[in-house]
């Protein structure tokens, strides 16, 4: 059997949780029927799918070396009908969807079993479902929740060349996952990673590493300043989902160049903007911390976590949209030369090579640093472009909902899924009780940019 330790990366999830700011991602998927399938039909359909993915059997377990490590280990009493939920929303739309899901992605997972659920929506209208997939970040990261979802679909545990098309469209380090929150392995963290390691024989080049991306970071940390996308935690959730049309970002993209990730993060910055005006809050430079895949480039497997990261400011105080896309560009092109393993956005890979017991000490202190780093997350996460389906039901729109870490208020996830790309928005409660607002300001955003670029 292969190693089943957790890596220090899957561990520090599990170490930033408390019960404000559980440490799960999620997937909402919404599946139109070919011919009616009922949900009994579709339960059953994932609970013996489930059985056969031996991630999805195991739970966690401590161990005894290395101090205050853990481990996956079969769960004997695994039994997937407890993992496997039924909801009913009767002609429900895309805004019931979203409050369900907020209700149901604020509760954290049961620690004693394994550490997921997946939830199905009947009575969607148009004679729709949906499948909410709930997994602990210490569990996969977006990559890897993506492979196991396939595993959960029609032909699923046959489905290699539907992996290896997603993995052939992050052959570079592209923004990817639907995570980020290991950025906030910080503080006192940083320099303790440092000498633990540098006092270990043999371990000097792993210490000199650690010491130079903890550099890097502190160099970018920037003084406290009131942010309006950082609060105390209220363990309350909104959610919110919205589709963009590729065609449209890909004229904007021949129009101004890049990427259609770079337009993507010029609209969510033009969004944000927008937003801003509104409630006549001022309009200061926001962060955004950018999930980078480091899949394809380790030939690594599903599990677990293997990222790296962007740091990318979000010039929401310019006016000229096609000015904020060149910003945009510039940073990520500046990013992405510099490349992931390097400067503030190594953040997960100074993670990966903290031991595991200060990891359990340094949580708490981290958790406080990561607003000194960034402000949001904006994470993509690519689909193969196969139809997909589920019971014969073909998949139609897929949104990635990213966890939020203490203090951080708005998460966006985003994934291109055939002619669409499908934004997730997952914020808190109490802090952002109109992010609606947001969802709305996303195909304005993309609507001035269409404008500037002439079409």
């Amino acid at each position: 059997m292969e190693d089943a330790r957790l890596s220090a990366l899957d561990l520090s999830f599990l170490c930033l949780e408390n019960s404000a700011s559980p440490m799960h991602l999620g997937a909402v998927a919404v599946f139109r029927p070919d011919a009616q399938a009922s949900a009994a039909e579709v339960v059953g359909l994932l609970t013996e799918r489930a059985r056969q993915v031996p991630r999805m059997r195991r739970r966690v377990v401590p161990t005894a070396f290395p101090p205050g490590g853990a481990a996956w280990a079969e769960d004997p009493d695994f039994d997937p009908r407890a993992h496997v939920h039924h909801h009913e929303l009767p002609g429900g739309g895309r805004e019931d969807l979203a409050a369900l899901v907020a209700e149901v992605m604020a509760a954290p997972l049961d620690r004693d079993r394994p550490l997921w659920e997946l939830h199905v929506v009947s009575g969607l209208d148009g004679g729709r479902f949906g499948l909410l997939a709930k997994m602990h970040h210490a569990m996969c990261d977006g990559q890897g929740a993506i492979g196991i979802g396939l595993s959960l679909l029609d032909g699923g545990l046959s489905l290699p060349s539907a992996r290896a098309a997603a993995a052939r469209r992050t052959t570079a380090p592209q923004p990817s996952g639907l995570v980020g929150r290991s950025g906030q392995l910080l503080g006192g963290a940083i320099g303790a990673a440092a000498g633990a390691y540098g006092t270990a024989s043999g371990l000097l080049g792993q210490a000199t590493r650690a010491f130079d991306i903890a550099s890097a970071v502190l160099a970018t940390m920037r003084a406290p300043a009131p942010s309006p996308l950082l609060a105390p935690p209220s363990g309350t959730r909104r959610a919110a989902f919205v589709g963009l049309e590729v065609r449209e970002l890909q004229r904007i993209r021949r129009a101004m160049g890049g990427t259609v990730n770079d337009v993507l993060l010029a609209v969510v910055t033009g969004a944000l903007r927008h937003w801003l005006a509104t409630h006549g809050r001022p309009l200061p430079g926001l962060r955004a911390l950018i999930p980078a895949s480091q899949r394809a480039r380790s030939g690594g497997s599903e599990d677990g976590n293997q990222l790296s990261a962007y740091l990318c400011e979000l010039p929401v105080g310019e006016d000229d949209p096609v000015e904020r896309a060149r910003r945009v560009r510039a940073e990520m092109e500046t990013n992405k030369a510099r490349g992931p393993l390097r400067g503030a956005g190594a953040i997960p890979v100074l993670a990966g090579v903290v031991p595991p017991a200060l990891h359990r000490l340094a949580a708490p202190l981290a958790a406080h640093a990561a607003p000194l780093l960034f402000d949001l997350v904006v994470t993509s996460v690519p689909l193969p472009p196969l139809p997909l389906r589920l019971g014969g039901a073909e998949l139609e729109e897929l949104y990635p909902i990213a966890p939020l870490a203490s203090g951080h208020t708005l998460a966006v996830g985003m994934s291109r899924y055939r002619d669409k790309v499908h934004i997730g928005l997952y914020a808190d409660g109490v802090a952002l009780p109109d992010l609606e607002k947001i969802s709305e300001a996303l195909p304005r955003a993309v609507a001035e940019l269409l404008e500037a670029a002439g079409h």
